[in-house]
């Protein structure tokens, strides 16, 4: 290990967390967490902040030798700049496989191409991650009472524990030998959504049932909940064939020298956040 001070940004989320988790289970002797909030996250030093306001993190990168990154912040290469020149040494951007192909009109494919290319230009050691989607994404599931409507119900996914995404992170922040690649990250197996909601019903005990959602009330939803150009690039990933995010690759076993964590394996972790009792008023 040749880093003393890693810093991770968005670290209260699904994937930021498991990477503080990571570090500190390496041994890293400062880890710090970024998030707009300062929220405390264990192991870790909280530090607030907001990339799309650089003077507001400016002091965040004081110190530190390696930062975590996800894609899709405005003004990256502003951002890497400012990491540069404050001395920061490593950074580890987290991305998604849809760049490899991806068509730039694609407004998701487009803000990971930006970043990814603002990384590679920064005059920094670097590493991008480019993971399937996440097993966490089954949490918008919670709680469970019966009968999960999903959308893009028949489209298989190679789904990936955040865990895994955390281990490779962390070692990526802390090891030269992975610099100047481009990874990319998948689960053990493809999934459909009715396949994993299985999975939940067998270790709650439950009946519960997939209904698939149809197109037009999926792009209703989710019009209601963010900008309209990320509805397209969902629709053109997996209704137009733009994205295949159903491809297993070895790479989280070859590194870590384990198999990638199954689905069953993340439920067992997070079985609590789907019991309906567990919710509060």
């Amino acid at each position: 290990m040749d880093i003393d001070t890693a810093l991770v940004v968005g670290a209260t989320g699904n994937v930021g967390a498991e990477v503080v988790r990571a570090l500190v289970e390496l041994g890293v002797p400062a880890v710090r967490a970024l998030s707009r909030r300062g929220a405390p996250v264990d192991g870790a030093t909280a530090v607030t902040g907001d990339l799309g306001d650089r003077a507001s993190v400016a002091d965040a990168w004081r110190g530190v030798d390696a930062v975590f990154l996800p894609a899709g912040h405005p003004d990256p290469p502003g951002l890497l700049a400012d990491m540069r020149a404050a001395g920061v040494r490593r950074v580890v951007l987290l991305s998604t496989g849809a760049v490899v192909g991806g068509d730039l009109d694609n407004a998701v494919t487009r803000f990971n191409v930006v970043s990814e290319a603002a990384v590679r230009d920064a005059e920094l050691a670097w590493t991008v991650l480019r993971p399937s989607g996440f097993m966490s994404n089954a949490l918008g599931w919670a709680p469970l009472t019966g009968v999960v409507r999903e959308p893009f119900a028949d489209v298989g996914v190679a789904v990936i524990d955040p865990a895994d995404i955390g281990a490779v992170a962390a070692r990526a922040l802390t090891d030269p030998g992975l610099a100047g690649r481009s990874l990319r990250l998948t689960g053990p197996e493809v999934s459909l959504p009715a396949d994993r909601l299985a999975v939940l019903a067998d270790l709650l005990g439950r009946d519960l049932r997939l209904e698939p959602e149809p197109d037009d009330a999926a792009r209703a939803r989710m019009s209601g909940t963010m900008p309209e150009r990320y509805v397209d690039a969902f629709f053109r990933f997996f209704r137009g064939g733009e994205y295949d995010d159903g491809h297993v690759t070895s790479v989280v076993p070859d590194l870590l020298g384990r198999p990638a964590r199954t689905f069953r394996e993340w439920a067992e972790v997070h079985l609590d956040a789907f019991r309906a009792e567990t919710v509060r008023p």
